[in-house]
């Protein structure tokens, strides 16, 4: 159980049966009264935010979670396919869950899945990952103006700006907590 005086953002909670991650609180101490925490909860299931408010002293159950390693196989149409490297038992997930996430899964990447009564419900990326560019423009002479940069396309189809002298080819390192370029591998 947790109490309010527990609460940090990313913390993991069951509320009204469904777990949550805590993606903002406030603990409120008003002139009369007792305290509470205004937070607002992001549902791990729908990805829907409630902002519910919680009284001093408040118990929240911890969810019945489990984040297990696995490893991206392939996908087909909107089905993603991961593969357990200890026991080799596969999962499919449907690419709703996972949301953007399927920007940035390469054959064989090693992922953390979570779920929640034996059910997957989310998945966690790596920090990073190289991805190689397939289409950008060519840069050209005289366009050299501070931080100049130009639309490029990845393998796995995620658009993202880049410096000018990237070129087609180019393995590049993305941060996949905000899809952004973050240099040459």
């Amino acid at each position: 159980m947790y109490t309010t005086s527990d609460f940090r953002r990313g913390l993991r909670i069951e509320f009204e049966g469904q777990p949550y991650i805590i993606t903002e609180f406030q603990h409120h101490k008003p002139g009369k009264g007792a305290a509470v925490t205004r937070t607002k909860l992001k549902s791990l299931i729908t990805g829907s935010v409630i902002d519910p408010t919680f009284r001093s002293g408040d118990k929240v159950k911890k969810p019945d979670l489990d984040q297990q390693p696995y490893q991206y196989l392939y996908s087909t149409d909107d089905i993603f396919h991961f593969m357990d490297p200890a026991s080799y038992e596969q999962v499919e997930i449907n690419s709703n869950i996972l949301g953007d996430a399927t920007k940035f899964l390469t054959d064989n990447l090693e992922v953390e899945l979570l779920f929640w009564n034996d059910k997957p419900i989310s998945i966690e990326l790596p920090n990073h990952v190289v991805l190689e560019v397939v289409e950008c423009d060519p840069a050209v002479k005289g366009d050299t103006v501070t931080g100049a940069t130009k639309p490029a396309v990845l393998t796995t189809g995620h658009k993202v700006t880049v410096p000018l002298f990237i070129n087609q080819g180019d393995k590049l390192k993305i941060d996949t907590r905000d899809g952004h370029y973050v240099e040459r591998a």
